[in-house]
């Protein structure tokens, strides 16, 4: 280190001008000083997260304030509870939140809460003591102008926006004094089987987000939600039932993410209620999972009409076709594969998802041929590679990459772009196939500027998700795996990662089916979705939906190609069957809706907002371009003005701590530094400890000349 050694006096130099004491003390005094310049380098913060002034995270709006004004009642929403009717492959789901103003002042109750990413959000209706208010479905920003108003007129009203998919926002204005409201939304999900599992998906929390400058949801004010401190329960009460309907037996029924009672009807095997366990703890911390199997493994595989009543469908008569994809034949010759695993290390990721996340990594990562060569990308505010390109397989390189991740601790923000631009601008080998594998919680607001990048590099690979902890981001993880032509999988228990590891593997070896085409014979059908098949991965099955007109007769045929030859499987059309299903107007009409916002991601701007705003207003739906509205016409509030907002905080999500609000802009949480920041710091001691040991053999070397 050439700079170094000039600081240390030659041999020859003037001893009584340069003492070794001296010399060591201005040593020490420099080396200090670039110590310090490079701790406050490190701890500048970018110029856009200086624009805000950082308020301390103790405070308001990272987490509610304890105490201050008694009159204001800051928990107004004090109870959720959810109904579920599963029949077939259908649920439809109603939510019912009970607003209650215990304090002495007239509030706007502000609720920001997660929703399945395929929900079909069609009606809300709004109670309030006799009085019951149906929403109409409006523009959004009309709806906006509406609940203002009535908001200025002293109404009660109720506005439900979309912020994403799987993202909602309830506003209740001028709920007074002792006011009881409530506000229920009813949503259609589809439920498609995996490997002959069903299973539903309840989220209760959004996460906290990392908020990147890059997002177009950097300014947007849900993201900054306030959380209640770590360790304390959520606000309110919750209660959720289920109740399952199925063409075939039941064969199971669990869960893993809460503890639950299963009663059936002994008399048929259909049918079964489910419901949380009484004394079980809080249950709105986590997303609530419900898996169930049929009898045999077999999943309902048909097709499934619907024939028009009159009414605000226009005479349409819709269809869902499922079908059960063959079963995966073991390769002979699978061509050579590079895995790039790209890994959230975020201080989000701290404690239960980081630790799942080594266990996923060491099952995908030690499963590896040694025909693959594969990759490690860890990232949190920045990244580093195990290797600037791909390596070979091999027990070593295995070892390495696992000690490596093992070795991984948790702390920092999450710049996924950039980790997934410096994936996709290295290059591979023509001859070989490379999949990504994202791993993360997805508690980022960059879902849009991902799923654009993905797409646009769909040739350069395909990509797989992992979503790791209790209440992941599925919006991100399934939008990443859809535009990677890949998969998502969710784990919110340490021992799902072996299933789901053996999962991948199997769905990643190779399609099932490819070059997959759907055809109808003498049923006349039109607005089929999807416009083109993807590849049948293992265990997952082929969904078309449509619209159909004329006699319900003729056959649905699914044709394509498999490991042993040509595949075709016909489905036949049941025409003496009821064709009473409802919930497939609003399914079709929000599969349509999803296909455009993929693709108003891909091109950028809203040059789909017309005909998203167009499919949202005739089928009554929940779009980002439609809100629904409900004002009660009474003037119940004499002084609006007075009235104050209010945030309901959410809980922080199981075993995410509190570092992770940290994330946010202008939040100041203590946090584990970025490992580049780690990296320097080793660097300044590394060399402060060398210097150190260089003045003492020096000093001695003087003490010797100067006593000879």
């Amino acid at each position: 280190m050439p700079t170094t050694e000039a600081l240390v006096p030659a041999p020859h130099a003037d001893r009584t001008a340069r003492s070794p004491r001296r010399a060591g003390g201005r040593l020490w005094i420099a080396v200090l000083c670039g110590a310090t310049l490079c701790c406050a380098a490190m701890s500048v913060r970018p110029l856009w997260a200086q624009e805000v002034a950082p308020r301390p995270a103790t405070e308001s709006p990272y987490f509610l304030v304890s105490g201050g004004d008694a009159a204001t009642d800051r928990l107004p929403l004090k109870k959720t509870e959810v109904d579920v009717r599963i029949s077939g492959v259908i649920a439809d789901v109603t939510v019912t939140q009970h607003y209650r103003n215990e304090g002495s002042r007239a509030i706007e109750a502000r609720y920001v809460f997660p929703g399945s990413t395929r929900a079909a959000v069609s009606g809300l209706n709004v109670r309030l003591a006799d009085r019951l208010v149906t929403a109409q479905i409006r523009e959004k920003q009309q709806a906006r102008i509406e609940y203002q108003t009535a908001q200025a007129e002293g109404k009660t009203a109720a506005l439900l926006e979309q912020k994403l998919p799987n993202v909602f926002q309830m506003n209740v204005a001028n709920i007074l004094p002792g006011d009881d409201v409530r506000v229920e939304l009813r949503y259609s999900e589809l439920l498609v089987p995996q490997g002959g599992n069903y299973q539903f998906v309840f989220p209760t929390v959004v996460g906290p987000r990392y908020n990147s400058p890059q997002s177009e949801n950097a300014a947007a004010a849900w993201v900054a939600q306030p959380f209640l401190r770590s360790g304390v329960a959520p606000a309110g009460d919750f209660a959720l039932k289920v109740a399952l309907d199925t063409p075939l037996d039941l064969q199971e029924v669990r869960s893993r993410t809460h503890a639950i009672e299963v009663h059936r009807d002994g008399r048929d095997a259909r049918h079964a209620t489910v419901a949380l366990a009484a004394g079980s703890g809080p249950a709105h911390d986590r997303d609530f999972v419900l898996d169930y199997r049929l009898a045999g493994d077999a999943i309902a595989s048909g097709l499934m009409l619907h024939r028009a009543q009159g009414g605000p469908g226009g005479g349409e008569n819709f269809f869902l076709a499922m079908v059960e994809p063959p079963k995966a034949v073991a390769a002979t010759a699978i061509s050579p594969r590079d895995y790039v695993f790209v890994v959230d290390i975020s201080g989000s990721m701290h404690g239960f998802p980081l630790d799942t996340a080594k266990q996923v990594l060491e099952r995908l990562i030690g499963g590896l041929r040694p025909s693959d060569t594969f990759n490690v990308l860890l990232f949190s505010g920045s990244n580093k590679a195990l290797s600037p390109h791909s390596v070979p397989a091999t027990r070593a390189n295995i070892d390495r990459a696992l000690a490596t991740i093992g070795d991984a601790r948790a702390g920092g923000s999450t710049e996924l772009i950039p980790a997934l631009r410096r994936v996709y601008d290295e290059p591979k080998a023509p001859d070989v196939s490379r999949t990504v594998v994202v791993v993360t919680d997805g508690y980022v607001t960059v879902e849009r500027e991902a799923f654009e990048l993905v797409r646009r590099n769909l040739s350069n690979a395909n990509l797989f998700t992992f979503g790791i902890g209790s209440s992941v981001n599925r919006h991100l993880m399934e939008g990443l795996a859809r535009a990677g032509m890949g998969e998502p999988f969710v784990i919110t228990d340490p021992a799902q990662a072996p299933e789901q590891a053996a999962r991948f593997r199997r769905m990643v070896e190779s399609p099932v089916l490819t070059s997959v085409r759907a055809r109808f014979e003498g049923l006349d059908v039109y607005d089929v979705e999807p416009a083109v098949l993807p590849d049948v991965l293992g265990e997952r099955p082929v969904v078309v939906f449509g619209k159909w007109r004329g006699a319900p007769t003729g056959r649905m045929v699914v044709e394509g190609r498999s490991a042993s030859g040509p595949y075709r499987q016909e489905v036949a059309v049941d025409g003496t069957a009821r064709h009473e299903a409802p919930a497939l107007r609003t399914l079709w009409a929000r599969h349509r809706i999803a296909a455009l916002s993929d693709q108003e991601a891909l091109e950028g701007g809203d040059a789909h907002a017309k005909p998203i705003t167009a499919l949202g207003l005739q089928y009554g739906l929940l779009t980002q371009y439609t809100s629904f509205i409900a004002v009660d016409q009474v003037v119940r509030n004499l002084a609006p003005q007075d009235a104050e907002g209010v945030d309901h905080p959410s809980p922080l999500p199981q075993g995410v701590g509190e570092q992770a609000i940290g994330q946010s802009v202008g939040a100041e949480v203590p946090s584990t530094p970025e490992p580049a920041a780690l990296g320097a710091v080793a660097v300044v001691l590394s060399v402060l400890c060398m210097l150190q040991r260089r003045s003492r053999r020096r000093g001695g070397r003087h003490a010797e000349r100067f006593t000879a």
